[in-house]
């Protein structure tokens, strides 16, 4: 079979030239969106279960409703609309590094991109989720009721190094801090479980678990697997590190 291949857009950034493109999978015969930072392949529409589960796991272990969830990290789209689906949730702000991923979405070019854009709930905006989860909230936002997290590959494998400081306990503690009592920080990673980074989770949060999500991979033939680590604020985090300076422009 020819594999028919599109290149949607193209753009240098900051962290590389990021690449979407739209091609046509032999093994499975259907189309699929692909995107590309540099030679590394970041993402596909092939595999999404993981980034859906993402969404599932974090807010079945949130309680009540009128929730209000931060994701870091847009993407193709499948964590943010999964979110979307529970409808206990009224409010969506979805921050991404990348403005071209972003505009991706505003020009529909994704299958769940008219979902996304078109819910009144979602407010997507260009920034760096570490760099706003290093700072003190801004009065007024902030307390969420879940914090879900798919930007590096894993805690031990950053895109950029500036992300690291985050899977301290220390980072997680500034994290907590943008939470609500009892709130859910969840992260996707494409590692097993790293018990190293349990340590790290566990001196902050409770109630912390790492689900092993398994899923068929039609490439391969057989199973793949990627980990989402969900945990449970003590309510504490906004007493500490009350230091940290004030998040600076997102342009700066």
């Amino acid at each position: 079979m020819i594999t028919r291949f599109e290149e949607l857009d193209w753009q240098s950034t900051p962290i590389g030239d990021l690449t979407l493109r739209r091609r046509t999978e032999p093994a499975v015969g259907q189309e699929i969106y692909e995107v590309k930072l540099g030679d590394e392949y970041l993402m596909s529409s092939l595999f999404t279960v993981a980034e859906e589960e993402l969404a599932d796991l974090g807010l079945a272990a949130v309680a009540g409703d009128g929730l209000s969830v931060l994701v870091g990290g847009l993407g193709l789209g499948y964590t943010a609309v999964a979110v979307l689906q529970d409808a206990r949730v009224t409010s969506l702000t979805v921050i991404d590094r990348l403005g071209a991923v972003i505009g991706w979405h505003e020009r529909n070019l994704l299958p769940v991109s008219a979902e996304l854009v078109d819910d009144a709930r979602t407010t997507l905006v260009e920034d760096d989720f570490f760099a706003v989860m290093r700072s003190a909230p801004v009065e007024g936002r902030g307390g969420y009721s879940a914090i879900l997290l798919d930007v590096d590959h894993s805690p031990r494998h950053q895109l950029d190094p500036t992300h690291a400081d985050l899977y301290d306990a220390a980072g997680l503690r500034a994290l907590d801090r943008h939470l609500a009592a009892e709130g859910i920080f969840a992260l996707w990673s494409d590692d097993p479980p790293d018990d190293d980074f349990m340590i790290e989770l566990n001196a902050v949060f409770d109630d912390a678990v790492a689900h092993v999500v398994d899923f068929e991979n039609a490439v391969t033939g057989g199973m793949s697997s990627n980990t989402v680590y969900v945990a449970r604020s003590r309510g504490t985090g906004s007493a500490s590190l009350d230091s940290t300076p004030a998040h600076a422009d997102k342009d700066a």
